[in-house]
């Protein structure tokens, strides 16, 4: 599979993104947050970091990037996109997935182990686990509290678009959500870094699992 991970000033985890797909065999081009055309691909990934600083909102400029134009239409082709803690901050912001990504609860950057409970099987990004199969990713982040109106949230779970919900909740994400999909299952948001646990010196082997399986 071929796959594109796009680098935004400020992005921090492109190439930490890069490497992890690359280890589990995918193909992976280096994408510029400017690029107005971008080639035919399985998989875009937007990476974690601190795009453009983030001032006004997490990931609220890197939403209007011109390459978000093609992101947006990779996936109304049915493609998949990635969104990863400031990925998913911008995919929210962009409007492709639901609800928002408030401060943590506790005011303060939060970066450990965090365990999850894998929340439905039924999009390309989960379909190679088990239900309620249990995965450890790192966090890293200041502003990973997901929220959405009362609504909203009843109709994401009605529609199982839960992807990952943390088993002890850091930071006051609404319902434990860690990540969420788009209804068609074909975009996945997720605040937790799987490429931060592709390999027992970093601490687990999850996020080789997770990138093995997308591939599958």
């Amino acid at each position: 599979m071929k796959a594109g991970v796009v680098v935004f000033p400020g992005s921090n985890c492109d190439r930490d993104m890069k490497i992890g797909l690359e280890n589990s065999g995918f193909e992976v081009t280096m994408l510029w947050h400017k690029d107005a055309s971008v080639p035919k691909l399985d998989l875009i990934v937007l990476p974690g970091g601190f795009s453009y600083g983030d001032y006004l909102r997490c990931g609220a400029i890197s939403a209007h990037s011109i390459i978000i134009r093609e992101v947006k239409k990779h996936a109304d082709e049915g493609r998949l996109v990635l969104g990863v803690c400031n990925g998913f901050q911008i995919l929210a912001e962009a409007k492709m997935l639901p609800g928002v990504l408030l401060s943590n609860k506790t005011l303060s950057f939060i970066c450990k182990p965090q365990k999850l409970k894998v929340a439905n099987t039924n999009s390309p990004f989960t379909q190679k686990y088990k239900a309620d199969d249990k995965v450890m990713f790192p966090i890293a982040h200041h502003d990973g509290n997901y929220f959405a109106d009362a609504d909203t949230l009843k109709q994401i779970e009605d529609n199982g678009q839960v992807a990952f919900r943390y088993m002890q909740n850091p930071n006051g994400a609404a319902n434990d959500i860690a990540g969420i999909t788009n209804k068609k299952g074909n975009v996945l948001g997720m605040m937790p870094h799987p490429e931060r646990a592709i390999s027992k010196l970093l601490g687990g082997e999850d996020g080789k699992k997770f990138f093995d399986n997308l591939l599958k």
